[in-house]
């Protein structure tokens, strides 16, 4: 607001990005295990949730191709409320869908959503430099993504998954009036601005690697995503039909997947000392390995369940740190847009490997979910390593 203390709107602005990652990581907890209650009244085989993912993925990608143009010429607040907006729409619909068919075209108002805000905020806490508030924005989301379950899981019990949407609508209408309001409390990033994060060795990759980083980038966002979400929204499924949990006991387990994955998140943002990004990034890979190989043998229930929460505390460091690393991959012009593509590719691969998930399990069974987890973290492993080699980000 005008009469605003710096300072003071440099804390609301703050504020309110987290709060607007809760809001973000909200529906992608919900999905997922809300599915086997959503199947059920709707009819729909149990691979039908690749669909719905694919939809979303659709809007996502299709507005991330624009969000790093829109950062350097709208202002963040009223982006972002208008991405809550219809984040809100996509609530709405939710809550009324008659049929599949309607659910999952509501569904692309979740991509676009997500699309604007997830661009949006990474794209502008990215180039300022904050590998702490990265850490804390993607903490918020995993925040977001642990209360998801539990808001389902209480509706579910109560009789219906619906009202778990009327929650998510009350709080994105509740966030985008806030960013209106209070539009100025964070700001744009300039396009002459240093980046705090950046120091002396960390010098942009050479111009003749750069087209190859920002394209190994996009391969190792896509096979993340693909692999973090992949694991979140269908461990309910495996959980129930496989496992044989009940739906409280299920949804108590992918909460504490997402709860991992934002402790360690969070964690990562208040530590005195900060590890290298690039520590995070490989340690994080090789537990993902070795955490969906135990998932893969499936040596008993708390076995596997225990590996469950292992991969998402191993998971929690990795998105965050590759945004951080951007700017010293690719010099600063490059990664404000490199930073949307990057997001658009998340989305991509989140959606459209959870689908193909989704199709492996109509055709052989919900046993090949741990196999499918061991060979995207393998992927995962291999994609970083190539990107490392191709642009190293020295110091980072």
């Amino acid at each position: 607001m005008p009469g605003t203390p710096p300072a003071r709107r440099a804390l609301l602005g703050d504020g309110l990005a987290l709060a607007t990652f809760v809001a973000l990581g909200l529906p992608d907890g919900m999905l997922g295990t809300a599915w086997p209650s959503m199947r059920t009244a709707l009819r729909a085989p149990v691979g039908d949730l690749g669909l719905v993912l694919l939809a979303a993925t659709a809007g996502s990608v299709a507005v991330t191709v624009f969000v790093g143009a829109l950062v350097r010429r709208v202002a963040i607040g009223p982006l972002l409320s208008v991405g809550l907006a219809v984040g809100a729409a996509g609530a709405v619909g939710f809550v009324l869908a008659p049929g599949f068919g309607a659910l999952a075209g509501t569904a692309v108002l979740f991509g676009l959503s997500a699309g604007t805000v997830d661009g949006g905020l990474n794209t502008v806490v990215g180039l300022s430099g904050r590998t702490r508030m990265l850490n804390l924005l993607h903490g918020a989301y995993g925040v977001g993504t642990s209360i998801g379950p539990l808001v389902v899981t209480a509706a579910v019990v109560t009789g219906s998954w619906r009202p778990a949407y009327l929650v998510l609508l009350a709080v994105d209408v509740s966030i985008g009036s806030l960013w209106l309001v209070s539009r100025r409390a964070l700001r744009n990033p300039r396009p002459d601005r240093t980046f705090a994060a950046v120091t002396d060795d960390d010098r942009p990759a050479p111009a003749r690697s750069r087209r190859g980083a920002v394209t190994a980038g996009i391969v190792v966002f896509f096979f993340y995503t693909g692999l973090e979400v992949g694991a979140g929204q269908w461990e309910t499924t495996y959980d129930r039909l496989h496992l044989h949990l009940s739906a409280p006991e299920a949804g108590l387990a992918t909460f504490g997947y997402w709860g991992a994955l934002t402790a360690v998140r969070i964690g990562l943002a208040l530590t005195p000392r900060p590890p290298r990004q690039q520590t995070v990034v490989r340690t994080g890979v090789a537990v993902a390995v070795a955490a969906t190989a135990v998932i893969w043998w499936q040596p008993g229930t708390a076995a596997t369940l225990t590996a469950f929460v292992v991969l998402g505390g191993a998971l929690a460091g990795i998105f965050p740190a590759l945004i951080a690393l951007t700017p010293a991959r690719l010099g600063e012009e490059r990664a404000g847009h490199a930073i949307a593509w990057q997001v658009g590719a998340a989305a991509a691969g989140g959606a459209g490997l959870s689908a193909l998930i989704g199709a492996s399990i109509a055709g052989f069974g919900l046993w090949v979910l741990g196999p499918a987890l061991a060979v995207l973290a393998v992927t995962l492993a291999l994609a970083e390593t190539a990107l490392d080699r191709v642009a190293p980000a020295h110091g980072g």
